[in-house]
């Protein structure tokens, strides 16, 4: 299944899976996450083409991954900025037997640029073309579907050429909590899978708003006021889990108000127990929400 939508951690445990405690102590692999326009490239394994599309390349019903200029012209010729964009990568982008997701983030030959929210930062002008952050290795399963592919975090570190300026932070994850959470579940009333949808999304208006969220604001959400005491305590660790990683080569990042923000759009936490959005979500979020779209 595509990661095409991660849960934060605090939203996780609205259904009573509480993996996220378990993943707090197992070893990860963490990356920051880049805040630009979705990109998917590689070769198609079901017909050896090479390729260049939006997220849209998980699109169950309309293929719209493009093969040629045409191909750009055909599915995206109503949005000018990403023929732009598509045309360049399918021109400069490396030929791989791979297939990645990453962010663009812009046109180079300049040191700050904004694709979407934050405006990043580089301590010197970017001599190269093109500037991309890769995130994700896509693996297609039996059926050749992309809207099944199985994606996992990129390991691999891609090497800087005179056209494309690749953006791959590192993150050290130092974390270490030794005291094991006790919850009682038997006095938590979790929610129903379509309870805690509805529970997002009035959090997300919310968020969007700028107001608190309190015990007892929470609580009028959730219908339970254990629940939203741990639904607290989730966000008090991801914070503290945040404010311990030590993050290398990330370009500085700020908000559409101007104020810098050390943890920019976020990170993701993958291990055995799942796959997490870590998100200082009055920050990031809140901006987020107001300068166009959710992510």
């Amino acid at each position: 299944m595509t990661k095409t939508h991660i849960e934060h951690p605090e939203d996780s445990i609205l259904t009573g899976d509480l993996s996220f405690f378990d993943a707090l102590s197992t070893t990860s692999h963490v990356s920051m996450k880049m805040d630009g326009m979705s990109l998917v490239w590689g070769t198609n394994p079901n017909n050896g083409r090479f390729f260049v599309c939006t997220k849209s390349a998980f699109n169950k019903k309309k293929d719209k991954k493009c093969y040629t200029h045409d191909d750009i012209f055909a599915h995206f010729g109503h949005q000018v900025e990403v023929v732009d964009i598509l045309s360049h990568c399918l021109k400069y982008l490396p030929r791989t037997d791979n297939i990645y997701w990453g962010d663009w983030l812009g046109f180079g030959r300049t040191d700050v640029m904004t694709q979407n929210t934050l405006t990043y930062a580089f301590p010197e002008k970017i001599e190269q073309k093109l500037v991309i952050a890769p995130h994700t290795q896509v693996h297609l399963t039996q059926d050749g579907l992309f809207c099944n592919a199985v994606c996992k975090p990129l390991t691999e570190t891609f090497t800087n050429s005179s056209i494309i300026k690749w953006v791959q932070p590192v993150v050290d994850k130092v974390y270490v909590d030794n005291d094991p959470v006790i919850i009682n579940q038997d006095a938590i009333s979790f929610l129903t899978d379509k309870e805690a949808s509805l529970a997002k999304q009035s959090i997300n208006k919310l968020i969007k708003s700028g107001q608190s969220l309190t015990d007892d604001v929470l609580t009028a959400i959730l219908g339970c006021n254990q629940l939203a005491n741990l639904y607290q305590l989730v966000i008090e660790m991801k914070e503290e889990l945040m404010d311990s990683f030590i993050i290398i080569d990330a370009p500085d990042a700020y908000l559409p108000n101007g104020d810098y923000t050390r943890f920019g759009e976020g990170f993701v936490m993958d291990n055995v127990w799942g796959t997490y959005k870590l998100v200082n979500r009055f920050e990031f979020a809140h901006a987020n929400f107001n300068h166009g779209y959710s992510k």
